[in-house]
């Protein structure tokens, strides 16, 4: 995948492309939203739809299309735009560019996609003057996950697949760059690190000593940035099940948050509007079947999703739904290799009665964006 022919790169990133293209004209048309907004969301649907693409074409462009029509992007989609257009264009614009450059004289698209994405957040920093912004946090969440799934793809494959090997310079340096600039975007994108640092320990690819000592520096980082920002002692010590029930919403963090049923009720709650109930039930059965193929990949990506349910359990912020975007990209992964393995299983029975409810199971997950859209303009 690192080094394709230029037809199979073509047809790898030609799904993603269509999903992006698509959900990009449904958020300026339907959801009437800025050019600039729609083409930052588009971007973080071709980053989930690109880590799909590995379990099949309509998986590729039906489950970017779920993660653009849910509550958690959708709710982002507007008319008003919070940031001068000129800024994001030029941002946009010297990014390409540097990516560009990079593969026209070295073959590194995904660390030539780290810098890219590196370059256009200092250009937003430089000119907003702040950094914070919770829809790079999104875009920069949906690129390393990427990433990573496709590191531990490469290091940890199924045994029928090709062998295991060590990952490439671009997956190791391009993750750090991305977590490195989410971090300072803002610190709540430190609940990715210990997946990706278990990530790149399960790869069996030596790093060298500097490396960890970044990630290190990087953690106390994000772990201060997580107690100067999200952390208040006149709201820390406050009683979450009061809280909860008054409605009352903050940006902060509740130490008991994590402890109360009422919180736990709704965050299950938060996570199954997304997707349905059902859509949540095929996750968890997607979770369950990546344990038994994908065992390392299962693991990383619990760590990530318990990381920020945790965090979603705790915070009161009215902000919490886009925070907590990370969480609804691991349930799309996880709900779309549901979906790849119902269809695997069908298909090993050959016969024409399972050829037909393989292709009934497939059309019924196309269903789920169309059914997620109308649901938004109701």
């Amino acid at each position: 995948m690192l080094r394709m022919p230029r037809r199979e790169t073509l047809i790898f990133w030609g799904p993603p492309l269509i999903a992006t293209f698509i959900a990009w004209v449904v958020f300026l048309i339907i959801g009437e939203t800025s050019l600039i907004r729609a083409t930052g969301l588009a971007l973080v649907i071709m980053g989930v739809a690109s880590t799909h693409r590995q379990w099949g074409t309509i998986q590729s462009i039906v489950g970017g299309l779920a993660l653009a029509f849910s509550p958690a992007i959708w709710s982002q989609t507007s008319s008003i735009a919070s940031t001068s257009p000129l800024i994001i264009v030029f941002g946009l614009i010297a990014s390409a560019m540097v990516v560009l450059l990079i593969l026209r004289f070295k073959n590194v698209p995904y660390l030539g996609l780290g810098i890219g994405l590196l370059i256009f957040a200092l250009i937003f920093w430089i000119l907003i003057g702040t950094p914070r912004s919770l829809r790079l946090s999104g875009l920069l969440s949906a690129w390393i996950l990427f990433l990573l799934v496709d590191a531990l793809r490469i290091s940890n494959p199924r045994p029928e697949e090709k062998p295991a090997s060590k990952i490439d310079d671009q997956h190791i340096y391009g993750l750090l760059i991305l977590l490195v600039t989410g971090v300072l975007n803002d610190p709540s994108f430190i609940l990715l690190a210990p997946a990706v640092a278990l990530g790149l320990w399960l790869s069996w690819t030596p790093l060298p000593r500097w490396y960890w000592m970044v990630v290190l520096a990087i953690v106390v980082i994000g772990i201060r940035g997580i107690v100067v920002t999200y952390i208040s002692g006149d709201w820390w010590g406050v009683s979450a099940l009061e809280t909860h029930a008054t409605g009352l919403q903050f940006p902060y963090l509740v130490a008991d948050g994590w402890r109360e049923g009422e919180r736990w009720i709704d965050i299950i709650a938060l996570m199954t509007n997304q997707y349905t109930i059902l859509g949540a039930g095929l996750s968890v059965l997607g979770l369950a079947r990546m344990a038994r193929w994908y065992p390392i990949l299962g693991i990383v990506t619990m760590v990530a999703f318990g990381f920020y349910a945790l965090f979603g359990l705790m915070y009161f912020g009215e902000d919490r739904e886009a925070l907590l975007l990370p969480v609804f990209i691991i349930q799309s992964i996880w709900l779309t290799y549901a979906i790849h393995s119902i269809g695997q299983w069908l298909d090993k029975t050959l016969t024409p009665a399972t050829q037909i409810a393989h292709r009934g199971v497939t059309i019924a997950y196309m269903l789920l964006p169309i059914y997620a859209l109308i649901n938004q303009l109701e």
